[in-house]
């Protein structure tokens, strides 16, 4: 059997939730896993790289036509948003240089949203913008991942928390990344793709240090606690199964609402 070639990120969520898959689930089915920044994985989806990516969910409208979304494997929630962070400056002005993670992920969208002024955008790996502010090369940056947990470290200020605007602003839990597999695949393995994520899910829970060694392998930040932090917070019950709220919450980051068809779902059943 060919195997199923796979683009996720190396951060502790995607590594807990898919550790099982790749290393014990192999017999029942065979996955060749590739790692990269999640800017990265949406330009290669962009490109049709692989057969099932994690994406922003921002990105979602854009590659409809080859991919839907599976209802496992990804990261919505609440209180896990992205974070807009300065250096000094209490407030954006006109004309800032705003460090983003990159012009297709979810940060980026809600920033647009949420910033009504003229500003600078600047794309920089994730993991590089909290060394760039630190330094004085931008006025702010917006933070993901492990970054949130750590950027009062480097001396850096919290100007919005985006997660709480969007959720205050819509009610909805932060739509932030999500698996997609393309249409072209058989619906089996689909249906199988989803369950082994959720079984893989469930094997993390229960083997607890076993995962976290392997998560340690790729974390921006190897500090247990920061890495624990953001497994717990990243890895909920929108993970096991995206659910109502989780697909209205993306429609309305896609289309500005949350009845609109969810034509970006893999299956609609």
């Amino acid at each position: 059997m060919t195997p199923l070639r796979l683009g996720i990120s190396p951060c502790p969520n995607d590594t807990y939730i898919f550790f099982a898959l790749l290393r014990h689930f192999q017999d029942q089915l065979p996955v060749e896993v590739h790692f990269h920044d999640i800017e990265e994985l949406n330009q290669l989806a962009l490109e049709g790289a692989y057969d099932a990516v994690k994406i922003s969910c921002a990105l979602l409208d854009s590659v409809s036509a080859e991919y839907g979304l599976l209802r496992s494997g990804g990261a919505l929630g609440r209180g896990c948003g992205p974070l807009l962070v300065s250096a000094g400056a209490k407030a954006l002005f006109p004309g800032a240089r705003v460090l983003s993670p990159g012009r297709h992920t979810t940060a980026q969208r809600l920033f647009q949203r949420y910033c009504p002024l003229s500003v600078n955008l600047e794309y920089r790996l994730f993991s590089d913008i909290m060394e760039a502010l630190a330094a004085g090369k931008a006025d702010f940056g917006i933070l993901i991942h492990e970054s949130r947990f750590t950027y009062q470290e480097h001396g850096l200020s919290l100007v919005q928390d985006l997660g709480v605007w969007w959720e205050e602003t819509t009610g909805a839990p932060i739509p932030l990344g999500g698996i997609v597999l393309r249409r072209s695949c058989d619906p089996a393995l689909a249906s199988q793709l989803e369950t082994l994520i959720r079984q893989s899910i469930a094997y993390a829970r229960n083997h607890r240090a076993e995962v976290l060694d392997f998560c340690r392998q790729y974390a921006q930040e190897i500090d247990d606690a920061v890495m624990g932090s953001h497994i717990e917070l990243y890895v909920n019950q929108y993970s096991h199964d995206i659910g109502p709220d989780g697909i209205r919450a993306i429609a309305y980051l896609l289309f500005g609402d949350h009845t609109a068809e969810p034509n970006f779902l893999w299956s609609q059943t």
